[in-house]
């Protein structure tokens, strides 16, 4: 007999992973306010600002051919989720003299549907 509690774990499990693929595409839709100035994806090219591929583990001002600010190439900052999420609410306060010039992101809920979307493209571009 398969008890209550697991049928609920597995249930909620379950709908855990619908809520994920939501946020990516939650994520796609905000990412339109990054286009202007950044690329993903297979073929991206810089732009005003650099390409985001790979960005999850990647040192802050790496992008070969962009020419990043002396701010954000010697911020020693390296992508993660928590270093993501404080950047984008308000980009000039994590890297005072950084070139983004962007008021931020400050819904919590959208910030980490942008950081899903953004951590599936792999450094050549291809969705992981």
């Amino acid at each position: 007999m398969i008890s209550r509690a697991f049928v609920i774990a597995f249930a909620l499990a379950a709908t855990t992973g619908i809520a994920a693929a939501q946020d990516v595409a939650a994520g796609a839709v905000s990412f339109r306010k990054c286009t202007p100035c950044h690329n993903i994806g297979e073929g991206a090219t810089n732009k005003v600002g650099p390409v985001l591929n790979g960005l999850e583990g990647r040192k802050s001002g790496q992008i070969p051919g962009f020419n990043y600010s002396d701010a954000n190439k010697n911020s020693g900052l390296t992508w993660d989720k928590a270093t993501f999420k404080s950047y984008i609410a308000d980009p000039r306060a994590k890297i005072p003299g950084t070139k983004m010039v962007f008021a931020g992101i400050k819904n919590d809920k959208e910030q980490d549907d942008l950081w899903a979307f953004l951590i599936q493209y792999g450094p050549d571009g291809k969705k992981k």
